[in-house]
């Protein structure tokens, strides 16, 4: 740390900004598991384990980004990202460091960033999902425009984890794989009414129509996706067996054999947990099964990441959060019947489809420009793709498969 108490000796940088850096690195400074290098104006110097071959070198382009992490923390961190302040060899690396540290990562939330923090949660405060609010919520994301989505995607469209085998496994073949799951686990077949919460662009409705014969229908409020999906409907010429609908999830009616929600839930908001599972428990009838893909949470951080508002709610996914599988399953008691029958974890799939989504949308940076999204556009998303992927690997978030059911009489 000898680089931080001879920083003094370096005229071009201001002394305030000096000292936000020193107290930045000082807080860095007990780093474990891991080595991160950092190069600035000042110098460079080494934080942890000199001996430890997990290295991470990060490049400050330009020392606001000291002030920038003072006045917003780890939100301030991907701001800066995006203005290009700063710049990494290893994006996803640093992001399990930071994870593998979070003790260390939780003091840069102090001091300053607690004012920054106070100004997040009063704008988050404005996003609750209402019924106008969600819509609000979601159009901020997926009506960025269907062109957009497709340069990263799976042929199918799915945005959300695939299911992963072997190494020479492929994006597609793991996205229908993690399909074929959720039908199998509901043992989907020809007759059997189908509801969807999420349509997202058509890709489960598509595959449980036309490989499994049942009639799914399927509501969104994103009207690019609805549109999409609507015309990929068509073109399949599965009209009869898919019902698409553009309402909110809390005004659908009516009693069916199964349930499907996939990644839907934390767009719903943490205050309409048990709105949620009292809709899947009224939407089923006796005996149905829902199945459910959820990212997770680990229990003991739920309650602390419902106060925070971090990187992904302010820029990627405003009005969402992410359950535990506790406050899941206390909300459906709650609310419902509905008996859990089966759960499996599959974050490490998550982590490979983040990946690819990431090489995909590195390569198609040019197109991206050319459908109008500027520079710093792109630098968000190269930060959150690698920010989700770096969460997964270290299981501080995880994604599950949960199938409930309702007492009765199997459909």
């Amino acid at each position: 740390m000898n680089a931080i108490a001879n920083d003094a000796a370096h005229a071009p940088v201001g002394r305030g900004l000096r000292f936000l850096r020193r107290q930045l690195l000082a807080r860095m400074a007990p780093l474990r598991e891991g080595r991160l290098v950092i190069t600035d104006a000042l110098g460079t110097l080494s934080l942890g384990d000199a001996r430890d071959p997990r290295v991470v070198h990060v490049t400050v382009n330009d020392m606001a980004f000291y002030r920038t992490v003072a006045g917003n923390g780890s939100v301030g961190a991907g701001e800066a990202f995006m203005d290009g302040h700063w710049a990494c060899d290893d994006l996803v690396g640093l992001v399990r460091l930071l994870v593998r540290n979070r003790d260390l990562l939780d003091g840069m939330e102090g001091g300053m960033a607690r004012v920054g923090g106070w100004a997040m949660q009063a704008w988050a405060a404005l996003r609750r999902n209402t019924r106008d609010g969600s819509r609000r919520n979601i159009a901020a994301h997926y009506d960025l425009g269907n062109d957009f989505f497709s340069l990263f995607l799976s042929a199918d469209l799915m945005y959300s984890s695939a299911l992963w085998e072997g190494e020479d496994d492929t994006l597609e073949a793991a996205s229908r794989r993690k399909l074929d799951r959720v039908c199998q686990w509901l043992d989907l077949k020809p007759g059997d009414r189908v509801v969807e919460i999420g349509t997202g662009w058509g890709g489960f409705a598509l595959h449980a129509a036309r490989h499994y014969g049942c009639h799914v229908t399927t509501t969104t409020i994103s009207r690019e996706q609805h549109a999409l999906a609507t015309q990929r409907v068509a073109e399949a010429g599965l009209g009869d067996r898919v019902t698409l609908l553009l309402e909110d999830y809390r005004d659908l009616t009516g009693q069916y054999d199964k349930l499907v929600s996939i990644e839907m839930i934390e767009a719903i908001g943490a205050a309409y947990l048990d709105t949620y599972f009292g809709k899947l428990g009224a939407l089923l009838r006796p005996g149905g099964q829902a199945l459910l893909q959820a990212i997770t949470i680990e229990d003991h951080r739920y309650e602390q990441a419902l106060s925070a508002v971090d990187f992904i709610k302010r820029y990627v996914f405003p009005g969402s959060f992410i359950p535990s599988i506790s406050a899941m399953l206390a909300a459906k008691a709650r609310t419902s019947d509905l008996a859990l029958m089966r759960q499996a974890d599959f974050g490490l799939s998550y982590a490979r489809t983040l990946h690819a989504w990431r090489v995909r949308f590195m390569a198609s940076r040019a197109e991206a420009r050319a459908q109008g999204f500027d520079e710093r556009f792109l630098r968000l998303w190269e930060f959150y793709l690698a920010y989700c992927e770096g969460g997964f690997l270290e299981r501080s978030i995880g994604v599950s498969h949960l199938l409930f059911a309702r007492p009765g009489t199997s459909p």
